[in-house]
């Protein structure tokens, strides 16, 4: 989709605060509400703007441990990936997961509470599908950057 620079404009203040109001937004990029409100269902009905969230912080929620785990396999076959995935996507403690290149196959990122909860996933983890031939993981010990906002 061809962005100018208001739909750029709108969609940076939505990724800071999707609360805003239609006469805010309207205002922030000058434009009056009704054409406001027709570029912003453009940007829905064509994905860009996918769904509007709630950030919660996971720390006041009990969930500071994060971990990184690469997964290694011998079956690349499309059943065992898609059997795999599927598995793999019902874990809510997955925040998020990639099939990747270079030495590891896939990569997930992790939230728990702590390591005891850690073991805990990572044991129904390897016990929930056969054909994973290695798996190690990595914690992060402060984060430095986080942002769901997109360099747009």
């Amino acid at each position: 989709m061809n962005l100018d620079s208001t739909d750029r404009k709108l969609l940076a203040l939505l990724q800071q605060d999707s609360t805003l109001s239609l006469n805010d937004l309207a205002e922030a990029v000058n434009l009056t509400t009704t054409p406001c409100w027709k570029r912003l269902k453009k940007l829905e009905e064509s994905g860009v703007i996918e769904k509007r969230v709630a950030l919660l912080n996971p720390e006041l929620l009990g969930l500071s441990f994060t971990a990184f785990v690469l997964v290694k396999t011998c079956d690349h076959s499309h059943e065992w990936y898609s059997r795999f995935v599927e598995t793999a996507s019902e874990f809510p403690e997955i925040m998020e997961f990639y099939r990747m290149a270079g030495e590891y196959d896939y990569m997930m990122k992790v939230l728990v509470k702590d390591m005891k909860c850690f073991d805990e996933f990572y044991k129904k983890l390897v016990n929930s599908i056969d054909g994973i031939s290695n798996v190690t993981s990595t914690f992060a010990m402060e984060p430095l950057k986080y942002t769901t906002a997109l360099p747009i």
